[in-house]
């Protein structure tokens, strides 16, 4: 039989006072993110698609998705079309953004993004509005675009 002593009892308790003083460490506020009120102004058949953040979780800008989409189309096309469109295409980052907040406005095909491929120049990242996947693509193979514009925060 094992007996509970008054010593065993101090030092669980001194243990678990260390625990929820770490915890109620872990839980205060280290910083504040301000995200300035703005009101923004859509278009006709605009979509908001929401804010994106820098590396370090500061908000940049505000992402708005332009009407309208490019079939069958070049990555050097689809980055002609877009600026013909009034905007750029998205960037990898706002591509997920798009994809989880705006999924619906896109046909469940491959688009292209505006950034080339690091490991290949003949290669550019497109996104999958079906399943959500990222590739790198050859630029003459024929993929769909979509333009977005940014609000500078």
């Amino acid at each position: 039989m094992t007996y509970i002593t008054l010593d065993a009892i101090k030092a669980e308790q001194s243990r678990l006072s260390g625990l929820i003083a770490s915890f109620e460490a872990q839980t205060k506020i280290t910083r504040a993110i301000n995200i300035p009120e703005v009101d923004i102004d859509l278009h006709n058949s605009e979509h908001y698609a929401g804010t994106v953040l820098d590396k370090d979780g500061n908000p940049t800008h505000h992402l708005i998705l332009l009407p309208g989409a490019a079939e069958d189309i070049t990555w050097p096309n689809a980055l002609a079309w877009a600026e013909q469109a009034g905007g750029t295409l998205p960037t990898r980052q706002e591509q997920a953004l798009l994809y989880a907040n705006l999924k619906a406005e896109f046909t469940t095909n491959w688009y292209w993004s505006s950034e080339q491929h690091a490991g290949t120049e003949a290669y550019a990242w497109c996104q999958d509005f079906d399943s959500g996947n990222q590739d790198g693509i050859h630029k003459s193979t024929e993929l769909r675009a979509r333009a977005v514009r940014r609000l500078v925060i």
